[in-house]
C-alpha cells in the first residue's frame, strides 16, 4: 500500500488536564496533571496512523526552532516520512494550549507557521509516491486554503482518494468555499457543531442529507456518543463510543480519523472503519495529550471483540 498523505499543519501541545472551569482575566485555575506532546490535528491523525501500523508521509512547515525539531522528531520516530517537512526561517513553531476536563476542553493557539503550507509546497513528485491525501484543519491553513481545489484535483487526477477534516472556524463565519471541495473528496470528517455550521442544519442527520452528493462519505463525529454517517443506500448507520476511563479529549476526534481511514483505505466495510474509528477515538482519551495513548491495531482489536 502506498503511504497515506498527510497535508497539514505542525504544533506542539502543552496540555493541562483536570481543569474544573475555564480562567478568567484577573483570577487563576488550577490543574491537576500537565504534559508537553506532538499537537496538530494533522500531526495527532498521522501519529494515530503510524500507531495503526499505516505507512504515512507528512507534508508541512514549522520554524526552525525547537519546537519544530521537537514534533519533527516526534514524527520520525514514530515511524512517520518527515522529508516533505520544511523548516523556515521568520517563522516561529506554532504553540497550543489546550485546558481539559473529563467532559471538554479549551484551546488557545499561537498560529506561528501553522498556516504556512502552500498547495505549491505538495508537488506532483510528492502526491505520486502516495496513495492517499488527507487535509486537516482547513480554517487554520490560510496558504494552504486558497489552492487546495486545485492540490485535491491534481491528487484525484494522479489516482489518489482524499479527504478532509474541516476542524473549527475560529471566526465561526464558516462559509461556503469548502463545501465546492466536496465533490473533490472521497471522505469527509467533521464532527457535529461542524457538520450542522458547515451544511446550516440544526441536527446531524440533517446534515449528513444536506451534505450528501452521490459521491463523498460523510462521517459525522459526536463525540461521547459516538458517529453517524449515510451507508450507499442512505441508510443511517450509528455506532456508539467506547467505555474508557476518560483522562483528556485532546485530539481524540483526530484519532478517530486515523481508525476510520486505516480499515477505509484496505477495503473494510463501512461499519467496520466507524467502529475502528469510534476504538481509536476513545482509546486516546486514556491519557494526556492527542497522542500518549493512541491505541495499536492490537488494541483495537481486542476492544472491537469485547463489544461485539
Amino acid at each position: 500500500m502506498k503511504p497515506l498523505l498527510v497535508a497539514g499543519e505542525i504544533n506542539v501541545d502543552l496540555v493541562f488536564t483536570g481543569c474544573e472551569r475555564l480562567p478568567e482575566f484577573g483570577a487563576e485555575v488550577l490543574a491537576s496533571g500537565f504534559r508537553q506532546g506532538p499537537g496538530s490535528s494533522s500531526m495527532i491523525c498521522a501519529m494515530g496512523l503510524a500507531r495503526l501500523g499505516h505507512p504515512v508521509a507528512f507534508a508541512g512547515v514549522t520554524g526552525r526552532d525547537g519546537w519544530g525539531d521537537y514534533c519533527i522528531d516526534a514524527m520520525r520516530q514514530a515511524g512517520i516520512d518527515v522529508a516533505a517537512i520544511a523548516q523556515r526561517d521568520g517563522l516561529q513553531t506554532g504553540v497550543t494550549v489546550a485546558l481539559s476536563s473529563q467532559h471538554d476542553r479549551a484551546l488557545v493557539t499561537h498560529i506561528g507557521a501553522i498556516g504556512a503550507l502552500r498547495s505549491d509546497d505538495v508537488g506532483d513528485a510528492l502526491l505520486g509516491s502516495a496513495g492517499h491525501l488527507h487535509v486537516s484543519s482547513y480554517y487554520l491553513q490560510d496558504q494552504l486554503r486558497p489552492g487546495l481545489h486545485g492540490l485535491l484535483a491534481r491528487a484525484r487526477a494522479a489516482g489518489l482518494s482524499t479527504s478532509l477534516d474541516p476542524g473549527f472556524d475560529p471566526s465561526q463565519r464558516w462559509g461556503d468555499a469548502l463545501l465546492d471541495l466536496l465533490p473533490l473528496l472521497d471522505v469527509f470528517l467533521p464532527n457535529e457543531r461542524e457538520a450542522c455550521a458547515i451544511s446550516g442544519k440544526r441536527d446531524p442527520l440533517a446534515a449528513l442529507h444536506a451534505l450528501a452528493n452521490g459521491h463523498t462519505l460523510t462521517v459525522v463525529k459526536l463525540g461521547s456518543e459516538g458517529c453517524v454517517a449515510l451507508d450507499r443506500d442512505g441508510q443511517l448507520l450509528s455506532v456508539p463510543a467506547h467505555a474508557v476511563e476518560v483522562v483528556d479529549s485532546t485530539g481524540a476526534g483526530d484519532s478517530f480519523d486515523a481508525g476510520f481511514l486505516h480499515p477505509w483505505r484496505q477495503g473494510l466495510p463501512l461499519r467496520d472503519c466507524l467502529r475502528w474509528g469510534s476504538a481509536c477515538g476513545s482509546l486516546s482519551t486514556r491519557g494526556m495529550g492527542g497522542t500518549a495513548c493512541q491505541g495499536t491495531a492490537a488494541e483495537v482489536q481486542a476492544l472491537l471483540g469485547t463489544t461485539a
